[in-house]
């Protein structure tokens, strides 16, 4: 087996001494450029890769940051670990992620002890997981920051959600036919009071109601983050209603499905049915699918910046972080122009 390369190697063939390679390692500041570029390049050459353990314990960090989130295998969170790792991984931080999935799984991270804690940072993803504490604080004394989320204690990057329903809520109530939703629900949102998908729908039934469009309990459909939840709620709706129809899907995917069933069924998406996502993944525009966008990626690239800068010794107060959304208008759902509502 070859024998890996040291730091000792790494700072003789850089001519420097082995603090000055280790200040590199832990991106400390007072090394000039072009020494820390003569560090870099001579462990590019050597093949040198740093041992996380040893660098706890020689600088007190692990260079991990934790990421709690809910699901690993979705588009959403793809898009947010790229945004996170886009800024992370350029200054050497490895992330650990540990996915919720269920309430037991949950309740095994709540434990102080657990590796998610002993990591250099901590970035909770979605769900607030503090108000699962006494005193609504999580059980470390690391940088904490959440991303589609929001806390007054810690620094937040948060998309409007609420704004979000509202735009799909006036966006539709322009249209004739009835209105019917899709709520997004999976097993750990019934841990919390707030979800991101209840903030959507808030803001949905909010703009309806100002536009004088009735939205009746049953025109609520609640399922789980899939196309095939999305094929149920239409079959469920055009048993309610008679084309054409107007669908606010709380999640793309959710969408995804809605359109492969209106085609199943030979209705003509845009015309019959209506469907408008949210999300903004970048297969919605093959589809032609109209959603709500969010910027997932350029969200996660704050919320590492924030923890980074909590990291490097910022001690100020949190920050709360407020992106919007923006709604795209695709064949989906025709122009309103088209076809103005009349009561």
């Amino acid at each position: 087996m070859k024998r890996k390369p040291t730091i000792h190697e790494v700072a003789e063939r850089a001519g420097v001494g082995i603090g000055t390679v280790s200040r590199v390692l832990n991106n400390h500041p007072a090394v000039r450029p072009e020494t820390r570029a003569r560090v870099l390049k001579a462990m590019e050459e050597l093949g040198y890769t740093p041992n996380p353990h040893a660098r706890r314990i020689a600088g007190g960090r692990s260079y991990t940051v934790s990421v709690l989130l809910p699901f690993v295998a979705t588009e959403f969170y793809r898009r947010l670990l790229e945004g996170l790792e886009s800024v992370l991984l350029e200054k050497r931080y490895d992330l650990a992620l540990f996915p919720i999935l269920s309430l037991a799984r949950l309740e095994r991270y709540l434990q102080s002890s657990t590796l998610a804690y002993l990591t250099d940072g901590l970035i909770l993803a979605s769900y607030d997981l503090s108000e699962r504490f006494e005193g609504g604080r999580l059980p470390t004394d690391r940088p904490v920051v959440l991303v589609d989320a929001r806390n007054p204690r810690y620094d937040s990057v948060y998309l409007d959600n609420h704004l979000g329903g509202r735009m799909a809520g006036e966006y539709l109530a322009r249209f004739p036919g009835a209105i019917f939703a899709i709520k997004v629900e999976e097993e750990p949102d019934r841990v919390f009071r707030h979800t991101v998908f209840s903030e959507r729908m808030a803001g949905f039934r909010e703009a309806l109601l100002e536009a004088g469009r009735p939205f009746p309990e049953d025109h609520l459909y609640v399922t789980r983050l899939s196309p095939e939840g999305g094929r149920l709620a239409l079959r469920y709706f055009l048993e309610k209603a008679s084309p054409p129809i107007n669908v606010f899907a709380g999640a793309d995917q959710v969408a995804l499905g809605v359109l492969e069933e209106a085609q199943r069924l030979g209705l003509t998406p845009g015309k019959e049915v209506r469907v408008l996502g949210y999300d903004g993944h970048p297969f919605t525009e093959e589809l032609g699918l109209s959603t709500v966008a969010q910027p997932v990626e350029a969200m996660g690239a704050r919320a590492a910046q924030l923890l980074l800068e909590r990291m490097q010794g910022y001690t100020g107060p949190p920050r709360q972080v407020r992106f919007e959304p923006m709604l795209i208008e695709r064949p989906s759902t025709a122009s309103p122009k088209e076809a103005p509502y009349v009561p």
